[in-house]
């Protein structure tokens, strides 16, 4: 990935902030027949390993955890956070020379590591439960797993396959209008700010947050 340093974000806790805020991930494989994409949630235990450990699940039927099922295989896992076009309209400085264009920001992080393959029952129960009470928690009346017949999920765990990542490699790409004055990065969160999208909304807040960490460390 083309990572400018004004865009790269490296603290460990705000990577794993945005990966349990944006879960559901891109997997990519090499396999005998080539690259492939899969989609997938997964489950950030951020106490495993240096940077953290990705869990999830793959179909049985789908091909492309047969690669890593003999040996360890490299993969890229690909979290994309908000993204939302900036406007130059959003820019003070448009008003005193006209040099701006429009421009997308946008949060995505890679994650790289070694695939291992779990097919123990219990490991993929643990998994689900994991999973299911991550996602349901702001639920008035959270379902669980224990909720549905023991013999149906049974059934259901013979046909997926575990994955394990051991995180190895975390790169974040933060484009949030570091490369603008102040002036400009106001404009743009005003502009976000105004717009009725979850995407929009999410950048504002985010950026808002980078101005105000900023300001901390300074004082």
């Amino acid at each position: 990935m083309y990572l400018p340093s004004h865009f790269a974000e490296e603290r460990l806790d705000l990577l794993h902030e945005a990966i349990r805020a944006h879960p559901f991930a891109t997997l990519i494989t090499q396999g005998a027949s080539g690259v492939a994409a899969d989609h997938l949630p997964f489950l950030l235990q951020p106490l495993s390993g240096a940077l953290g450990t990705l869990q999830g699940h793959l179909a049985r039927a789908n091909p492309a955890w047969l690669a890593a099922s003999d040996v360890a295989t490299n993969v890229l896992v690909i979290f994309h956070g908000p993204q939302a076009y900036v406007s130059p309209s959003w820019y003070p400085t448009k008003q005193e020379h006209g040099k701006v264009v429009p421009t997308w920001n946008y949060q995505v992080i890679h994650a790289r590591g070694q695939l291992r393959v779990i097919d123990d029952p219990d490991w993929k129960r643990a998994l689900l439960d994991g999973l299911t009470r991550e996602h349901e928690a702001a639920f008035p009346e959270p379902w669980q797993v224990a909720d549905a017949p023991s013999q149906y999920i049974d059934r259901l765990l013979t046909a997926i396959v575990g994955i394990e990542i051991e995180i190895t490699d975390l790169e974040g790409k933060f484009k949030l209008s570091q490369n603008q004055p102040e002036v400009n990065r106001a404009g743009v969160i005003a502009g976000l700010g105004e717009r009725n999208e979850r995407n929009a909304q999410e950048l504002a807040a985010l950026m808002t947050q980078r101005e105000c960490r900023k300001d901390c460390d300074a004082g």
